[in-house]
């Protein structure tokens, strides 16, 4: 009995070894288009939509897999912008549903033939529950794989990190890409983007208003 319970003692594993457990890398533009070709070419419908629209709502897992269909459509039409009340902030969020975005969306819902109550990414069980955040992460992890790319470095939180750190790179409006993550407080947003706060005050003067 003893013996057992040391072999099994020994033998676990801790969960997050060989894990990189900081902050996951965003994507950039030629791997965003290298995960939408291979899905596209894979005719995974459903991967597809959710990967665009991860990438367009820039929400948290929790958030993204909440959503029904009324959340993000008129009837039969997929909006090009919508609202939603975040789970961990209770604060409402706003985001763009690019063209490329809502095509695959509508196309997903026909397919899935899903009614306005239904979640968005129903689960395996049926419409009424939703995809869990650990079958979400799994998911993710296929996409980074099938680039090439190290599934330690990324996930879930690379697809709500890649468009803000997209727009920043571009722009340099830290307001504008605190706004679209539903940041209350700009410094969040600067840890976030892993703005050193010296780089961010030396933009902000740079900064025509």
């Amino acid at each position: 009995m003893e013996q057992n319970l040391s072999n099994t003692t020994s033998a676990s594993v801790p969960w997050n070894k060989g894990k990189i457990l900081g902050q996951k890398r965003p994507l950039k533009l030629k791997e965003i288009w290298g995960i939408r070709i291979r899905l596209e070419i894979a005719g995974k419908t459903r991967d597809l939509a959710m990967f665009n629209l991860a990438i367009d709502s820039k929400l948290r897992g929790c958030d993204l897999l909440g959503l029904r269909v009324r959340d993000i459509c008129h009837g039969n039409h997929v909006l090009h912008r919508a609202t939603i009340i975040q789970q961990k902030t209770g604060l409402p969020v706003h985001f763009e549903i690019t063209e490329v975005t809502r095509s695959s969306v509508a196309e997903w819902i026909a397919k899935r033939q899903l009614q306005s109550q239904d979640y968005l990414f129903p689960g395996l069980s049926g419409v009424d529950v939703h995809l869990t955040t650990r079958q979400y992460a799994r998911i993710v992890d296929n996409w980074i794989a099938s680039i090439g790319l190290d599934t330690c470095d990324y996930g879930t939180h690379t697809m709500r990190r890649t468009k803000p750190t997209l727009i920043y790179r571009r722009t340099g409006n830290l307001r504008a890409v605190q706004l679209l993550l539903g940041h209350t407080k700009m410094d969040s947003t600067i840890r976030y983007l892993g703005v050193e706060l010296d780089d961010a005050l030396e933009l902000a003067e740079q900064t025509e208003v």
